[in-house]
């Protein structure tokens, strides 16, 4: 079936950090600063850990990704996608990478599970309809190929975020 791809996703409104997925994505800055926004709640609900592990992996390019412990998070691991610079925008190219590989990560390490906000969409100020075509588009394309990863869920943090998902993931299904 050509949409298998499209069981695999699933859209909900709910806080990232209480997900229990193999891993959660934390929309990063390239320095990998856990500041504010997803990043801010990650550092204080998964604690000092995960931003020492990241100090000590230190930046990264933009449109990486990196793959730390939780902490005290539900997942097991934090991939940190590298979409912007601190107290930069993200770009559709730096989200298109970071995306991809975030799943990279994921499948290199063998996870089945990954839960991924609306990257760029808070402080980088990432329109939300660019933000779910690309990534949405990204993570199509990673379930069609050979992966891990057997579920991506999009927790997203209001109902405007979670409807501009499921608008942009219908047309792509129908399409």
């Amino acid at each position: 079936m050509a949409t298998e791809w499209r069981d695999k996703i699933t859209l909900r409104q709910g806080d990232l950090t209480e997900a229990s997925t193999d891993a959660i994505v934390n929309a990063a800055n390239n320095d990998l600063q856990l500041g504010g926004g997803v990043a801010g709640a990650i550092r204080r609900k998964g604690g000092p850990a995960i931003q020492e592990e990241c100090d000590r992996i230190g930046p990264l390019p933009l449109g990486e990704a990196a793959l730390t412990g939780a902490g005290r998070l539900r997942a097991r691991y934090v991939i940190h996608a590298a979409s912007m610079r601190l107290g930069g925008r993200t770009t559709a190219e730096n989200l298109r990478a970071s995306t991809r590989n975030s799943l990279l990560r994921a499948k290199e390490k063998g996870l089945r599970s990954v839960a991924f906000p609306a990257v760029g969409t808070g402080i980088a100020g990432f329109a939300m309809d660019r933000c779910a075509e690309v990534m949405l588009s990204e993570v199509a394309a990673h379930l069609r190929g050979s992966t891990s990863v057997e579920r991506v869920e999009f927790v997203l943090f209001d109902d405007a975020a979670l409807q501009e998902f499921r608008r942009v993931l219908e047309g792509m299904v129908r399409s």
